[in-house]
């Protein structure tokens, strides 16, 4: 042993090295089974556990690892995931058994959703914008005891790559933010590979255990819902309107930055988007959020020089990922959360995004469906209708016989002071808020009606009545990016009708 003082002025108290002790080499962190791992994080009841959802409906993790925590006896669980699909329905067993009482995500749809409107979960489930749960984990708000990695392929140390593997899904965006802070990650793999992984997405320093599994999932499940424009003459119309409302506004130029959805209007706006660029020579610099292989396309058809990935939708964005420098992953946080000063949703030009109903305020609502069941969530709709310089709103006035623009929406998704230009199959409406972006686009030429009109004309089309919404206690609270909440959504009492 040296003979070291005990205080050095400058750099303070001295703790002496012991030779021959301090902690052992970890060779590995493969362990024998999820049974296994879960036993190291010594879990307890009330735990709180997260996942992520990037292989969307095809996810196999959530469902296997409920189904060894119920095994385990473990009750009253929170589980925390950034998105929730039909495929996750054995969830709803756990919730009647009581193992989950407790659910949070940014989109819940399928019978999850349904059973949260009938209100089978005990408390109240938060819906998150994909923002403001990167910004709840940060601030600490949201503290994960557990993080599940669904991880297409790992190296016995923990390195992890979502672009390897028979079940690639390309981006891991969404649990990067989960592995900043939960106490332990656990990442849960089909595909283990020899260290070092290739093209590691998340790092060996941020994964406590692996574990090896048969399937994490079915990859054919990421495509869910709609990712290739629409064809349909009603689409085709609003999409080529959207397009003409977006170089009306003055945003067309080079350096133009885009996001949509992965709807078939709004990829049909990208596809009119993309023939206005052509035609006028403009580059653009990113298209962003969730990618699919249309937004692949531009890319390579040197439209965009890059995409901000965080989530890919398609096996096409999966394997434009695995093989393009310019496609780039965002964690959810870099993606939109608001308090870390500059999120990419702060940098786009444009943004198109869908709506289940608007109302007269051009409030939005993304997250019930008439009658009052959870369908969804707002995802990253009100982080990017905040963040975008325009924010366009695209939809047809009835769906399902039920009006879309309506008097009031039964729950308030996205504040109607961010959206600024709705256009449907029968008419632009805009924000009044914008008087400049209305006489921009009367100056184009583009023909514009009030909200009240789109609302007229939605009832006179309608053929169904929207049902009242539901009266019962409070069963999800709808929060804002900033952690404020938006709306309530109540439950649906026995015998209420339902669309």
């Amino acid at each position: 042993m040296r003979d070291l003082p005990e205080q050095i002025e400058g750099y303070g108290a001295v703790r002496a090295h012991d030779d021959g002790t301090g902690p052992a080499p970890c060779r590995s962190k493969l362990l024998a089974d999820l049974d296994a791992a879960i036993a190291a994080c010594e879990l307890s009841d009330g735990a709180t556990v997260s996942f992520h959802h990037h292989l969307r409906n095809g996810d196999a993790v959530l469902n296997m690892v409920l189904d060894r925590l119920a095994a385990r006896g473990l009750k009253n669980l929170h589980v925390a995931a950034t998105s929730i699909f039909p495929v996750h329905a054995p969830l709803v067993g756990h919730i009647r058994a009581g193992t989950v009482t407790r659910l949070s995500a940014s989109f819940i749809s399928g019978p999850v959703g349904e059973a949260i409107s009938h209100g089978l979960v005990p408390h109240p489930v938060v819906l998150r914008t994909h923002g403001g749960r990167a910004r709840a984990l940060d601030m600490g708000e949201l503290q994960v005891d557990a993080a599940f990695v669904a991880a297409p392929a790992a190296d016995e140390m923990g390195n992890l790559s979502g672009r390897v593997g028979p079940t690639a899904c390309g981006t891991l965006g969404y649990p990067l933010t989960d592995v900043e802070v939960a106490r332990r990650v656990i990442a849960v793999t089909d595909t283990l590979v020899p260290f070092p992984a290739p093209a590691i997405d998340i790092p060996q320093g941020k994964v406590h255990h692996v574990v090896a599994v048969d399937r994490i999932g079915d990859p054919t499940g990421i495509a869910s819902g709609t990712t290739t424009p629409a064809t349909d003459p009603v689409s085709t119309r609003i999409g080529d309107t959207a397009a003409a409302v977006i170089a009306a506004s003055g945003l067309l130029a080079d350096g133009f930055s885009f996001q949509t959805g992965a709807g078939g209007i709004s990829l049909c706006t990208a596809a009119a988007v993309g023939r206005l660029m052509t035609d006028q020579g403009v580059t653009g610099s990113f298209c962003a959020g969730g990618i699919t292989g249309f937004h692949v396309d531009m890319l390579n058809a040197g439209l965009f020089r890059a995409l901000m990935d965080v989530q890919c939708f398609d096996l096409a964005a999966v394997r434009s990922y695995q093989s393009d420098p310019r496609h780039q992953m965002m964690s959810a946080a870099t993606y939109a959360a608001p308090h870390i000063g500059g999120a990419v949703v702060d940098r786009v030009d444009a943004v198109v995004l869908g709506a289940a109903e608007v109302d007269l305020a051009f409030n939005v609502n993304v997250t019930t469906k008439a009658g009052g069941i959870v369908i969804g969530g707002s995802g990253g709709h009100a982080d990017t209708a905040a963040g975008a310089r325009l924010t366009i709103l695209t939809t047809r006035l009835t769906a399902a016989g039920f009006p879309k623009i309506v008097p009031h929406v039964g729950t308030l998704t996205t504040p109607g002071a961010t959206v600024d230009v709705v256009v449907t199959d029968h008419g632009i409406a805009v924000n009044p808020l914008r008087p400049a972006l209305t006489e921009r686009l009367h100056a184009a030429g583009l023909a514009l009606c009030g909200i009240e009109t789109l609302c007229d004309q939605a009832a006179r089309l309608a053929t169904r009545p929207a049902p009242p919404n539901p009266s019962g206690r409070i069963v999800a609270v709808s929060e804002y990016r900033d952690g404020s909440v938006t709306d309530v959504i109540r439950q649906i009492e026995d015998g209420h009708t339902n669309a």
